[in-house]
Formats: C-alpha cells, sequence, structure tokens
C-alpha cells in the first residue's frame, strides 16, 4: 500500500488520501481564505466527512456530491438528512451519531463526543457536533476533533480508539485555544498533533509555537495550507 498524507486546506478542512488510494474531505470549506487555488477545485473524492454543521465546515459538500457523486457522506444522522433535503448526491443509508462506526470507500469512520454548537446553514438543527477517528486501511487512525473545548472523556478516545495523530482547534474563541490543547494533548496521548482553525481571521489568534510550548513530548506537526504530513 501507498504512504498515506493528510493535507491542510486552511481553517478545519483537510484532504486525506488513505494507503489504499482513497481520497477523503474532512469538513470541506473550501471556500475559506486560507485555502490555497489548486485545491478549491478538487479532481477527485471518494468520502466526505463532517464533524457538524455550521457553514464553515459543511463547505463545498453539496457541490462535491453532485460532481464526483453520488458519494457516501459520514455525518450525523441528522446533518446528513438536511443535506440530502438540500440536494446532495448521496447513499440512503442513514447518517450515524456518536459510538458507531461505519465503512465507506474500505475505510472505519467512529463519531466521538465533542463540546460545541450545532446547527446547520440555514438555521436548521442538524444534530450535536461530533468528533471523528479514521481508521485508515492499514490500521492508521486519525482523531479529528473537530469545534470543541477540552473535556476529561477525551480519554477515553484514548482508551478505545488510540489514534495515531490528533488533529485538534487552537484557534480559541470559538474553540480550544493553545492551553485547552495542551491538556487534551495529554488526555489523549497522541504523540503526533496537527493543530488547526487557527489563522483563519484575526480572532482565531491561538498558534502552534504557543501550543509546542505548553505540549512538551509532543510533536506538535503545523503546516502551511496546502501542506502535506504523512502518516
Amino acid at each position: 500500500m501507498a504512504d498515506a498524507s493528510l493535507t491542510w486546506l486552511g481553517h478545519a478542512s483537510f484532504r486525506l488520501d488513505s494507503p489504499g488510494g482513497k481520497r477523503i474531505y474532512i469538513d470541506p470549506w473550501l471556500e475559506n481564505p486560507k485555502c490555497p487555488d489548486a485545491e478549491k477545485e478538487p479532481e477527485h473524492c471518494d468520502v466526505i466527512a463532517l464533524t457538524h454543521g455550521h457553514d464553515d465546515h459543511v463547505g463545498a459538500t453539496i457541490e462535491l456530491s453532485k460532481k464526483f457523486g453520488p458519494l457516501p457522506i459520514v455525518a450525523m444522522v441528522e446533518l446528513k438528512a438536511w443535506l440530502k433535503e438540500n440536494g446532495a448526491q448521496t447513499d440512503d443509508i442513514p447518517g450515524s451519531n456518536k459510538g458507531g462506526t461505519v465503512e465507506a470507500a474500505g475505510v472505519k469512520f467512529t463519531l466521538t463526543h465533542a463540546f460545541h454548537s450545532g446547527g446547520t446553514p440555514d438555521g436548521s438543527y442538524g444534530g450535536e457536533a461530533a468528533g471523528i477517528v479514521v481508521e485508515l486501511e492499514n490500521g492508521t487512525k486519525v482523531y479529528f476533533a473537530g469545534d470543541t473545548c477540552v473535556f476529561g472523556d477525551m480519554q477515553l478516545i484514548r482508551k478505545i480508539y488510540a489514534p495515531d495523530v490528533a488533529v485538534l482547534p487552537i484557534g480559541g474563541h470559538f474553540t480550544m485555544d493553545p492551553r485547552e490543547a495542551a491538556v487534551a494533548c495529554e488526555l489523549i496521548g497522541a504523540k503526533r498533533v496537527v493543530p488547526c482553525h487557527y489563522g483563519t481571521f484575526p480572532l482565531l489568534a491561538g498558534t502552534p509555537d504557543e501550543l509546542r510550548q505548553l505540549a512538551k513530548g509532543v510533536e506538535v506537526v503545523a503546516v502551511d495550507p496546502g501542506g502535506s504530513v504523512e502518516l
């Protein structure tokens, strides 16, 4: 199998290329001001996974599903239903919920808890916010915390899923800042952390350097938008 890679597309958007050649988009807000121009028109897409329904995470989901679909969309049951009602081209399998593992394109996705508000771009109820543990074909596990504060039960995510890489928001204001993210690193137990949800706007002021100072012994892998991390 080929190596897997994780490419940051700015804000909380990622492109995950699996060892089996599958291309997965996580929270594809490709219109965000930090997304490189070369990444705004994807060449292909096999799966879309969403942590919650805010418009800076749903992003281009409906458009991508129409272009490449019907696509598997991994999302809370209420959010997936909303997407279908609004034109997303996806399968007829109901969305999942926290604790349930689903498989799409040979990759496993498990929704986990997160503490954040919820809603869809038009203000409808889109279910609760969630994190996502993605288990690739070779067993590598990547935990996307989504938009959340730190919470004690992150240690359960460590115990049950033991993620190899954790993707954590650090910008503050709407999510964890570096101080909370450092505690999250300890609770999750991941040795490698990819920060996100910072620098999009001045309001999201947390930085990777602050996280490095606070999370001793953790490899904080910060890349510029468009940069990739080998998994």
